[in-house]
This record gives C-alpha cells, sequence and structure tokens, in this order.
C-alpha cells in the first residue's frame, strides 16, 4: 500500500526540485554536505507546520543530527481518524523526493507487544504531523525506512505501555534508530504568554522529565499538541540510556507573520 501526500503543495513544495531549493534554506548546508560534527541523537522534538513558519526550527535539528538506518516517527492525532495508537505496518509514503518504505519488520514487533497499539491505515491517510518531517530526512539521506506512529492524547500509563513495547522491539529486531515526536508547542496565545509556557514544558524536557512534561502540560493548560508523542520519545530516550538534551531553536510563529497576538511556539530540541 502506498500513502500518498495529504500537504502537498500546502505545507511544502509539491514539486522535488522546488522542496529541495527551499530546504536549503532553512538547513546549514546543502544535501550530501556534512558538518564537522554530527549529534547521534535517540530522539528529537521537531514542529509540523508549514515550512514558512517552522523550517528554521526544524532545520535547525535535523542539519544537526545523524540519520539512521530507521526512524520511528510519533506523530499527533488531530483529525480523530483510525486507533488511539495507529501504526502503518507496511507499504510506503510517496513524497515529491521519492518513496519511502516502512520497516515493517519493526512495525509488527511493536504491534506485537503493544497492547494498545493497533495496525491502521486511516488515522495516517490526512495527518500531516508526520509527513511535514519527511522532507527534511530525505534532504539528508537516501534509502532511510520508517515506522509511522499516530497517536491521541492519551494518559500517561498508555504512553509508558507505548514506549516499553518501542524499546523492547528495537531490541529484539536490533535497529538503529531515530525516535521522532512531531509536535507545536503553545498554540493561538500571544508571543509572550507562549514563550512563557513553551519554556515550562521545556525545561521539563531537557530534564528528560516525561512525567514533568505530561502534569506541566496538563495543570499549566499548555495546547502542545503533541505533548504525547513528546513523552512517549524522552520515556524511550531514558530507556535507551539518553544523558541529556539541547535545544536548537526555539520561535513562534509571530517572528514570521508579523502577528504577535495569536502565535504558535516551536522548538527544535535534540535529546542524546
Amino acid at each position: 500500500m502506498v500513502r500518498y501526500p495529504a500537504v502537498s503543495g500546502r505545507f511544502y513544495p509539491s514539486d522535488g526540485h522546488s522542496l529541495t531549493k527551499e530546504l536549503k534554506r532553512y538547513t546549514k548546508q546543502g544535501a550530501g554536505e556534512k558538518p564537522s560534527e554530527k549529534i547521534r541523537a535517540i530522539g528529537i522534538i521537531s514542529p509540523h507546520a508549514g515550512l514558512t513558519y517552522c523550517g528554521e526550527v526544524a532545520g535547525a535539528v535535523y542539519s544537526n543530527i545523524e540519520i539512521p538506518d530507521t526512524i520511528i516517527l510519533i506523530g499527533p492525532n488531530h483529525t480523530g481518524a483510525g486507533e488511539q495508537i495507529s501504526i502503518m505496518s507496511e507499504g510506503a509514503w510517496q513524497m515529491p523526493q521519492g518513496n519511502i518504505e516502512i520497516d515493517h519488520e519493526l512495525a509488527d514487533a511493536i504491534c506485537q507487544i503493544s497492547v494498545t497499539a493497533k495496525k491502521d491505515n486511516k488515522a495516517h491517510q490526512k495527518e500531516h504531523s508526520i509527513e511535514t518531517q519527511l522532507p527534511f530526512l530525505q534532504f539528508y539521506r537516501d534509502n532511510f525506512k520508517i515506522v509511522p506512529i499516530c497517536m491521541m492524547r492519551l494518559e500517561l500509563d498508555k504512553c509508558a505501555e507505548l514506549s516499553h513495547a518501542i524499546v523492547k522491539a528495537v531490541e529484539k529486531k536490533e535497529r538503529s534508530i531515530l525516535i521522532v515526536a512531531s509536535s507545536d508547542m503553545t498554540h493561538y496565545e500571544t508571543h509572550e504568554s507562549a514563550s512563557k509556557k513553551d519554556k515550562d514544558a521545556i525545561d521539563k524536557i531537557l530534564r528528560l522529565d516525561a512525567r514533568g512534561l505530561f502534569n506541566t502540560a496538563h495543570y499549566k493548560n499548555i495546547s502542545m499538541c503533541g505533548v504525547s508523542p513528546a513523552v512517549v520519545m524522552l520515556m524511550c530516550a531514558r530507556k535507551m540510556g539518553a544523558k541529556e538534551a539541547l535545544v536548537a531553536k526555539y520561535m513562534t510563529s509571530g517572528e514570521i507573520s508579523g502577528d504577535m497576538d495569536h502565535v504558535v511556539g516551536y522548538a527544535g530540541i535534540i535529546v542524546k
């Protein structure tokens, strides 16, 4: 099965040449070039708005990390379609720069271990949170595979259950992986308010504190759409030996649009 682009031509150019040209604006170097040092990250947090708004933040993350053989992409479910945790377990994703194959063995293993995760394609059909990460990944590497996981906003115990399944499946299949948590930060508040709330959330992420992030987002009413993917990524990263995290870049949409009264926050974070 092939999953076709849902937001091509809107969130990013639909033509491969134009997309590559656009990506070069948001990254440190051209495709194929390597900076002096690349970070071997375990996980990252990257935004999923249109390139115009969040390209600088996403580019600051992807231009600084190694891209391994398999990428586990965890994105929030904005459409409400599908299961609580929906994994597309076979086939490929079509993109302007070429198709990306799913690592069906790893996807199957996660589904077999997890009680909550289900094989489901419906959640992925019109969802943009994972698709928007793929142009950056393809810019820096060919021939990688993906495991696309789309999830509703879930309680902490279900996030922990998914993280356990991911870690065990990775160990079983002996994969070299990167876990991408796709998330924007605070939505539709003033630049000042969003920046303050996002700092509280980012502080927890930098401490690798998954429970703290979950509670902070809940009790401080932080409208971080990908809080569940971020929590799962942090839980996995801790189990996989992560020691620290760093902010590659933070900004709000107001710094691009000029509208400081209704912004969305974007954070690019590397966990290693």
